[in-house]
């Protein structure tokens, strides 16, 4: 079980940035397989505020996804509770003004680019030249400037995860929750694609829950970092990403600060790999 101290820690958390709009408070979550069960989040506690970008860094398995999914009602909690500005989330019980973007691209292969990413738009009964105007921005922020008319089949993997994410953000959400959303990407494209998400971020400052593996991608992105221990999922520490922004992720890495606290997190990250490897 985590320790009371550790828990506040992870509450206690950014408790000066002004609004706060996320609230989990002792969530845990297990599944069921007939006579079997699997704890993937247990006793886990965290305040993210308004214009926030929290990345959450575990091994695999510590149940970084189940955390996000709960938030946005995808998933019920099997204890404790997810509060989204002031309403309780539940399976099914969505919060308003929230975008998610998942792992890979989900483009229709049937809808060109201008199709897919006004497809949510369209589905919210938005008049047509209402769309068009807001689909112009977000494929002009996306620079993907004549490829309206093309087919996802005819574009590159980052080229359509450009899609996906212009798809959630030409919705306005307040709050964004990505879940690896660049993790199939090439090291170049995933750059470029984390370059893009921050140039619209520093524009838009939506709040960010961004689930990661990649501890490089958690420091060049956040303003806070949580690590979640090995399963079942606990809040483990908080290391807060001072870096000023804008950053450039490939000037950033180059930096004595950013290998100083690489070498903090890495550590604690892994003790908790090991333990997924016991000798």
């Amino acid at each position: 079980m985590s320790s009371d101290s550790e828990r506040q820690s992870s509450v206690a958390a950014g408790s000066n940035s002004g609004r706060l709009r996320i609230a989990l408070r002792d969530v845990s979550k297990t599944f069921r397989f007939g006579e079997t069960s699997l704890t993937a989040v247990e006793s886990f506690s965290l305040d993210i505020y308004e214009g926030e970008f929290v990345c959450l860094l575990g091994p695999s398995g510590s149940g970084k996804s189940t955390v996000l999914n709960m938030t946005a009602g995808l998933l019920g909690a099997s204890a404790g509770s997810v509060v989204v500005d002031g309403k309780t989330v539940s399976l099914n019980n969505f919060p308003d003004k929230i975008g998610y973007v998942f792992q890979r691209d989900t483009t229709y292969p049937w809808r060109t680019v201008w199709q897919n990413i006004g497809l949510g738009l369209e589905l919210q009964g938005l008049r047509k030249d209402g769309r068009a105007e807001r689909i112009v921005k977000a494929i002009k922020a996306a620079r993907l400037e004549g490829f309206e008319d093309a087919f996802p089949t005819m574009l590159s993997g980052g080229m359509r995860q450009r899609v996906s994410l212009m798809r959630t953000l030409v919705m306005e959400p307040e709050i964004l929750l990505m879940d690896e959303p660049f993790g199939a990407l090439d090291a170049h494209t995933k750059l470029e694609m984390q370059r893009l998400l921050l140039e619209i971020w520093e524009r838009q400052r939506q709040t960010v829950i961004f689930v990661t593996h990649d501890l490089a991608e958690a420091l060049t992105l956040a303003d806070r970092i949580v690590l979640l221990s090995a399963r079942p999922g606990r809040f483990k520490q908080e290391f807060r990403v001072s870096f000023p922004r804008p950053r450039d992720a490939v000037r950033l890495r180059a930096s004595h600060e950013y290998a100083e606290l690489f070498s903090q997190i890495w550590n604690s990250l892994g003790e908790e790999i090991e333990k997924l490897n016991p000798q």
